[in-house]
């Protein structure tokens, strides 16, 4: 897990930092000034620091309070509180690093447009390339549980949840279902080494498939990458909330 994450930082670091050198090698928006390449690249870090922890503040508030919304009315939400926040962000930014340099400095309206284009590009990025779940989701595939044993020969597909239905478990993955024969808690133990957790005394999901926590009239759900919704109960509430999923 250390090197996946460690993977998945450098994903992000290293096009970023590579990101604030190119602009930082620009003169604008500091043209007719004296600013340095060292002002610029302290300039860009900030406003690209800022503009990534803003993103994710927006995500996870919206996730946690709005996750009854469909992902085009979340990406929507999220562009809006992205661009109220960076507004102020901006404006601090500007005063500090513009207003000394240059006359007058970027005007609210200048701002307010440089907000919404980093909200909206930030959306772009996002849904353009894989997430940090996403990499963990292909490095999970690899790892085939013994379970996989128990499907139709020939079948590879990624698991997603497991269900338990009487004397038997329904396995749900990424090209279908398959019902096998199993107590629930031995699926589950077969399902090693892929991550995962109970979210009712009957559900049983991989952490790779979860793509967002849904809340509705009290009640929570969990969506999967194909759209399955999975309820979570009181019981099992507390061991999600410790894993960071609630």
């Amino acid at each position: 897990m250390k090197t996946l994450l460690s993977s998945s930082l450098l994903r992000i670091l290293i096009p970023g930092l590579a990101f604030v050198v190119l602009m930082a090698s620009q003169p604008a928006p500091f043209v007719g000034t004296e600013a340095t390449f060292g002002f610029r690249f302290l300039f860009w870090l900030l406003v690209i620091g800022g503009a990534g922890g803003v993103t994710r503040f927006a995500q996870s508030a919206i996730q946690r309070y709005c996750g009854g919304l469909d992902q085009l009315g979340r990406d929507a939400l999220i562009a809006v509180v992205i661009t109220c926040l960076m507004i102020p962000l901006l404006w601090v930014i500007g005063w500090v690093f513009l207003f000394p340099t240059a006359e007058g400095g970027p005007s609210l309206t200048t701002i307010a447009q440089w907000a919404a284009m980093f909200a909206t590009g930030l959306l772009v990025l996002r849904r353009c390339f894989p997430a940090e779940q996403t990499i963990a989701t292909k490095t999970e595939v690899q790892e085939r549980p013994r379970l996989v044993r128990r499907l139709p020969q020939g079948m590879d597909a990624q698991i997603l949840r497991l269900t338990v239905r009487d004397h038997c478990v329904d396995v749900v993955t990424s090209a279908g279902t398959h019902t096998i024969r199993s107590r629930f808690a031995d699926a589950i133990q077969e399902m090693e080494p892929i991550a995962g957790h109970c979210t009712h005394r009957s559900h049983w999901v991989t952490q790779a498939a979860i793509e967002s926590i849904e809340r509705h009239a009290g009640k929570i759900q969990i969506r999967l990458i194909n759209g399955d919704l999975v309820p979570v109960s009181r019981k099992y509430k507390p061991d999600l909330e410790k894993a960071g999923l609630l």
